[in-house]
């Protein structure tokens, strides 16, 4: 294991470390210590490497991650594994505003709560909440699933194309051409992936799904006016 004391040595030495890693690398067990809340710890990554943080972390912690696996012990703030692309990124605690925002792979699990915007434009991760999660949340998300196994907040699903929403508890209320839609055979089996794969004692009768009622798609001269 590479222990790496984030205080002493600095931001910008860990995550040159962390880049310098390829495929074929023997250093494929990271601890990093003293994470204090500093801002884009572990983002970019690009190598199968597991990195476990011992503390919670600031802004776009493990963004734009590839490949590699990222365990936060702790909280981390705003933009968590934004625009992720594969990997796994795994959140002890809760996560601030917009968490998996435009991740095109992967899967995101967050064992606490997640802030607003969680998902917003998600474009093919798998986000697996907990908890519950704030408003606006999976805001224009094109596709993925996002499992929350508390309560979502007002406006989940605004203007919603064909990711898939599962959800637990209640919804405040729903976006705009966001609907709750019939959970069929293939949801449950999908969802039941999901919930083994995000450490959820959760059952997957228990969710409802929601998903897009296709509306916004053409244009339609009554809203003109």
């Amino acid at each position: 294991m590479q222990t790496f004391d984030l205080e002493a040595e600095g931001l910008r030495a860990l995550n040159s470390a962390l880049h310098a890693q390829a495929s074929t690398t023997n250093q494929t067990v990271w601890e990093i210590l003293n994470p204090k809340g500093s801002h884009a710890i572990a983002v970019g990554l690009d190598a199968p490497i597991e990195v476990t943080i011992k503390g919670s972390t600031g802004y776009y912690c493990a963004g734009m991650n590839k490949q590699a696996t990222v365990h936060v012990h702790g909280s981390t703030g705003p933009g968590t594994a934004e625009n992720m692309m594969s990997g796994t990124v795994i959140v002890e605690g809760d996560a601030s505003q917009y968490a998996g925002a435009t991740g095109n792979g992967g899967t995101l699990i967050i064992k606490g709560n997640a802030s607003s915007r969680c998902g917003i434009s998600m474009k093919g991760i798998d986000i697996i909440v907990h908890g519950s999660i704030g408003h606006m949340s999976a805001f224009m998300a094109q596709s993925g699933n996002l499992v929350v196994c508390g309560d979502a907040g007002e406006a989940l699903g605004d203007s919603l194309y064909e990711a898939r929403l599962f959800v637990r508890g209640s919804v405040k209320s729903l976006g705009a051409d966001c609907i709750e839609k019939e959970m069929r055979a293939e949801h449950l089996a999908i969802l039941e992936d999901l919930l083994e794969r995000g450490g959820c004692d959760a059952k997957a009768s228990e969710f409802k799904r929601y998903g897009s009622a296709r509306e916004l798609y053409n244009f339609n001269i009554d809203n003109a006016y």
